[in-house]
Protein backbone atom coordinates (compact mmCIF):
# COMPACT_ATOMS: atom_id res chain seq x y z
CA UNK A 1 0.00 0.00 0.00
CA UNK A 2 1.24 3.63 -0.62
CA UNK A 3 1.76 6.29 1.64
CA UNK A 4 0.91 9.85 -0.14
CA UNK A 5 3.12 11.94 2.57
CA UNK A 6 2.31 15.82 1.94
CA UNK A 7 4.52 19.05 2.44
CA UNK A 8 3.47 19.53 6.22
CA UNK A 9 4.63 15.87 7.03
CA UNK A 10 7.99 16.25 8.65
CA UNK A 11 8.28 12.48 7.43
CA UNK A 12 8.02 13.83 3.53
CA UNK A 13 11.49 15.59 4.09
CA UNK A 14 13.14 12.43 6.42
CA UNK A 15 12.05 10.27 3.37
CA UNK A 16 13.05 12.55 0.84
CA UNK A 17 16.32 13.21 2.25
CA UNK A 18 17.32 9.72 2.96
CA UNK A 19 16.04 8.66 -1.06
CA UNK A 20 18.42 11.85 -2.17
CA UNK A 21 21.11 10.37 -0.04
CA UNK A 22 20.57 6.58 -2.01
CA UNK A 23 20.31 7.98 -5.08
CA UNK A 24 24.05 9.91 -4.21
CA UNK A 25 25.35 6.98 -2.57
CA UNK A 26 24.57 4.37 -5.08
CA UNK A 27 25.90 6.61 -8.28
CA UNK A 28 29.54 7.07 -6.68
CA UNK A 29 29.41 3.08 -6.32
CA UNK A 30 27.98 2.35 -10.20
CA UNK A 31 30.57 4.75 -11.33
CA UNK A 32 33.86 2.77 -10.55
CA UNK A 33 32.38 0.65 -13.33
CA UNK A 34 33.74 1.78 -16.85
CA UNK A 35 29.90 3.12 -18.00
CA UNK A 36 28.46 2.22 -14.85
CA UNK A 37 26.46 5.41 -14.49
CA UNK A 38 25.30 4.97 -18.68
CA UNK A 39 23.82 1.71 -18.05
CA UNK A 40 22.81 1.13 -14.38
CA UNK A 41 20.71 4.86 -14.44
CA UNK A 42 21.44 4.78 -10.52
CA UNK A 43 20.27 8.24 -9.99
CA UNK A 44 16.94 7.07 -11.18
CA UNK A 45 15.99 4.06 -8.31
CA UNK A 46 15.54 5.66 -5.35
CA UNK A 47 13.20 8.20 -7.24
CA UNK A 48 11.07 5.63 -7.81
CA UNK A 49 10.74 3.99 -4.35
CA UNK A 50 9.99 7.30 -3.05
CA UNK A 51 7.49 8.34 -5.32
CA UNK A 52 5.89 4.97 -5.66
CA UNK A 53 5.69 4.55 -1.89
CA UNK A 54 5.66 8.00 -0.38
CA UNK A 55 3.60 10.02 -3.18
CA UNK A 56 4.48 13.18 -5.04
CA UNK A 57 6.15 15.67 -2.55
CA UNK A 58 8.44 12.48 -1.69
CA UNK A 59 9.24 12.02 -5.26
CA UNK A 60 9.44 15.26 -6.60
CA UNK A 61 11.89 16.03 -3.66
CA UNK A 62 14.04 13.53 -3.78
CA UNK A 63 13.87 13.85 -7.62
CA UNK A 64 15.64 17.46 -8.11
CA UNK A 65 17.38 17.36 -5.28
CA UNK A 66 19.18 14.17 -6.00
CA UNK A 67 20.71 15.50 -9.36
CA UNK A 68 21.42 19.18 -8.17
CA UNK A 69 23.24 17.55 -4.79
CA UNK A 70 25.32 15.02 -6.99
CA UNK A 71 26.34 18.01 -9.05
CA UNK A 72 26.91 20.31 -6.78
CA UNK A 73 29.33 17.84 -4.71
CA UNK A 74 30.82 15.50 -7.25
CA UNK A 75 30.05 17.22 -10.64
CA UNK A 76 27.78 14.33 -12.25
CA UNK A 77 25.85 14.74 -14.05
CA UNK A 78 27.62 17.26 -15.73
CA UNK A 79 26.11 20.75 -16.13
CA UNK A 80 25.20 20.41 -19.39
CA UNK A 81 23.47 17.04 -18.69
CA UNK A 82 21.80 18.26 -15.65
CA UNK A 83 18.38 19.81 -17.66
CA UNK A 84 17.45 16.48 -18.98
CA UNK A 85 18.16 14.53 -16.08
CA UNK A 86 15.92 17.28 -14.02
CA UNK A 87 13.05 16.55 -16.58
CA UNK A 88 13.32 12.93 -16.40
CA UNK A 89 13.48 12.62 -12.46
CA UNK A 90 10.57 14.53 -12.43
CA UNK A 91 8.78 12.97 -15.00
CA UNK A 92 9.35 9.43 -13.16
CA UNK A 93 8.15 11.18 -9.94
CA UNK A 94 5.18 12.22 -11.24
CA UNK A 95 4.54 8.75 -13.21
CA UNK A 96 4.96 6.43 -10.07
CA UNK A 97 3.35 8.86 -8.08
CA UNK A 98 -0.14 8.82 -9.94
CA UNK A 99 0.29 5.19 -11.11
CA UNK A 100 0.91 4.02 -7.40
CA UNK A 101 -2.31 5.81 -6.36
CA UNK A 102 -4.01 4.49 -8.94
CA UNK A 103 -2.70 0.51 -8.90
CA UNK A 104 -2.60 1.04 -5.03
CA UNK A 105 0.58 -1.84 -4.57
CA UNK A 106 3.60 -2.30 -6.35
CA UNK A 107 3.20 -4.80 -9.51
CA UNK A 108 5.67 -5.55 -11.95
CA UNK A 109 3.11 -4.74 -14.82
CA UNK A 110 2.81 -0.84 -12.82
CA UNK A 111 6.51 -0.70 -12.69
CA UNK A 112 7.14 -1.41 -16.30
CA UNK A 113 4.78 0.97 -16.75
CA UNK A 114 6.02 3.27 -14.55
CA UNK A 115 9.89 2.98 -16.40
CA UNK A 116 8.51 2.70 -19.57
CA UNK A 117 5.96 5.90 -19.51
CA UNK A 118 8.94 8.04 -18.20
CA UNK A 119 11.51 6.63 -20.54
CA UNK A 120 9.11 7.12 -23.75
CA UNK A 121 7.97 11.03 -22.45
CA UNK A 122 12.20 11.94 -20.93
CA UNK A 123 13.07 10.85 -24.40
CA UNK A 124 10.31 12.96 -26.14
CA UNK A 125 11.78 16.09 -23.93
CA UNK A 126 15.48 14.97 -24.67
CA UNK A 127 15.54 14.63 -28.69
CA UNK A 128 14.43 18.50 -29.12
CA UNK A 129 16.75 19.78 -26.48
CA UNK A 130 19.59 17.59 -27.74
CA UNK A 131 18.74 17.25 -31.30
CA UNK A 132 19.75 13.97 -31.60
CA UNK A 133 17.49 10.96 -31.31
CA UNK A 134 20.02 8.90 -31.06
CA UNK A 135 21.20 10.83 -27.54
CA UNK A 136 17.14 10.81 -26.45
CA UNK A 137 17.40 6.96 -26.90
CA UNK A 138 20.27 6.46 -24.85
CA UNK A 139 18.58 5.90 -21.73
CA UNK A 140 16.94 2.77 -23.33
CA UNK A 141 20.02 1.45 -25.82
CA UNK A 142 22.65 1.74 -23.18
CA UNK A 143 20.76 1.62 -20.18
CA UNK A 144 18.60 -1.84 -20.43
CA UNK A 145 20.05 -3.48 -17.32
CA UNK A 146 19.50 -0.45 -14.98
CA UNK A 147 15.93 -0.06 -16.64
CA UNK A 148 15.38 -3.66 -15.55
CA UNK A 149 17.00 -2.81 -12.35
CA UNK A 150 14.61 0.05 -11.77
CA UNK A 151 11.48 -2.60 -12.61
CA UNK A 152 12.51 -5.74 -10.75
CA UNK A 153 14.35 -4.28 -8.34
CA UNK A 154 12.28 -1.90 -7.12
CA UNK A 155 9.65 -4.39 -6.93
CA UNK A 156 11.60 -6.29 -4.54
CA UNK A 157 12.20 -2.77 -2.69
CA UNK A 158 8.55 -2.19 -2.89
CA UNK A 159 6.78 -4.83 -2.11
CA UNK A 160 9.17 -5.26 0.93
CA UNK A 161 8.36 -1.86 2.39
CA UNK A 162 4.62 -2.66 2.18
CA UNK A 163 4.98 -5.43 4.16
Amino acid sequence: MTTQLTLSDKRTYLYASLFTLGNILVPQLCHLIPQGGLILLPIYFFTLIAAYRFGLFTGMLTAICSPLVNHLFFGMPPLAALPILLIKSSLLAIFAALIAKRVGKATLGALVLTVLAYQFAGACFEWPMTGSLMHALQDIRLGYPGILVQIFGGYLLLRRLES
